[in-house]
């Protein structure tokens, strides 16, 4: 199961194809485009929020309302891209800075250099237009379709806020449909209302000074059956999957499982988690500070995952640059932004984290129709209770 995405920031429309999804999975619409509304939220929010209203649309791949085995086309159209139809047009164009409003001040933190470089672009907005977070709309698309899969077996999963600049909120000690829900109704994804208004006041100080703050997001999936990833080889290890798939996402710079660095402070004793055997539950772990792994597979507690988000790298004060055609010192040049899109990151890593994981569920229970698949996950669920 694979998927590719295509298009531009301020491009006609994203595109992606979903491909080796099995058939048979009812897909409701209201729920995926949920996920890419929920994207769209939170404090700090720059303007481009307030003109696009994400909808993506199935062309391909479903029929009545069901897979059917076929590759998955997913589109989301741009509303912006009316005002951007003779800069961002396919055919060529009179060779004008006003025509194409060309950059040429590569910004700090973004990949508007080093592509420019690489491809051997004059005007950096070819490469911006693609290395823009926008891109991640696709890729919660995409995770919005295979979290359905994982539903019909049970796999939930929810995010919240850990950290927005100095504002740390308390660990929330909540089943997951409580955490979920208190944390939609939040402005920052948080459930410590004290947080949630240091941080609401830490990003307007930031707007304010022209600035903006990163922070700290926490993904938790529940319902993982014990056995999804391998030890055997490198690539399988589903917590190594999990990790590249997190520091993928624009801005993100850090990933960990469980503890994670809290481990490099402490003694084996206080690291690993004790196993313990429930006639009714089977082998289970007294504690999960391995947050759902242990050797690149899943033991059937938590998976919990953290990733770091830096500031945004497009600042309204702008960091000091260099003009790519004279080599003279500028200020950076200046798109639209958000001052902080923490609590956003959190939907996006919910997302790409729930695609690596209906990944390694295929790649354990494969089957071409969701009944096949449902008869492997059963027959496998049987195997582990007689252990």
């Amino acid at each position: 199961m694979r998927y590719l995405t295509a298009g531009e920031t301020h491009g006609p429309q994203l595109t992606a194809i979903i491909e080796g999804f099995p058939s048979n999975v009812t897909i409701d619409f209201e729920a995926m485009n949920f996920q890419l509304h929920r994207r769209q939220k939170g404090h700090g929010r720059g303007r481009r929020m307030q003109i696009e209203k994400d909808t993506a649309s199935i062309a391909g791949g479903v029929r009545h309302g069901r897979t059917t085995g076929a590759p998955i086309a997913l589109v989301v159209e741009n509303n912006d891209w009316k005002h951007w139809t003779s800069i961002m047009n396919i055919e060529e164009q009179p060779d004008t800075d006003e025509g194409k409003r060309r950059v040429n001040r590569p910004r700090p933190g973004h990949a508007d250099l080093n592509g420019g470089l690489k491809y051997n672009q004059r005007d950096l907005r070819n490469i911006l237009e693609r290395s823009s977070a926008r891109e991640t709309t696709m890729r919660v698309a995409c995770g919005a379709v295979a979290r359905q899969l994982l539903e019909a077996f049970g796999i939930k999963l929810a995010s919240h806020v850990v950290r927005i600049g100095e504002v740390e909120a308390k660990s929330p000690q909540l089943p997951i449909d409580e955490l979920i829900a208190i944390t939609e109704e939040s402005p920052v994804r948080v459930t410590d209302p004290e947080a949630e208004a240091a941080m609401i006041a830490a990003i307007d100080a930031a707007k304010a000074d022209g600035d903006t703050l990163g922070g700290i997001v926490e993904v938790i999936v529940e319902g993982a059956p014990v056995g999804l990833g391998s030890h055997v080889q490198w690539d399988r290890k589903l917590d190594g999957r999990i990790a590249q798939a997190v520091l993928s996402i624009q801005a993100f710079k850090g990933c960990e499982i469980g503890i994670g660095f809290e481990a490099a402070k402490l003694r084996g004793s206080s690291v690993h988690d004790e196993i313990q055997y429930d006639p009714e539950k089977g082998f289970r772990r007294a504690s999960n500070r391995a947050g759902g792994f242990e050797g690149g597979m899943t033991t059937g507690e938590p998976i919990v995952v953290r990733g770091v988000m830096k500031p945004i790298s497009t600042l309204y004060k702008p960091l000091q640059s260099v003009d790519i055609d004279t080599k003279e010192a500028f200020t950076a040049q200046v798109e639209r932004s958000d001052t902080c899109a923490v609590p956003a990151a959190g939907v996006i890593m919910e997302n790409v984290v729930a695609w690596e994981v209906a990944q390694a569920f295929m790649e354990k229970f494969g089957g071409d129709s969701l009944e096949e698949i449902r008869r492997n996950y059963e027959n496998y669920l049987k195997q582990v209770e007689s252990y």
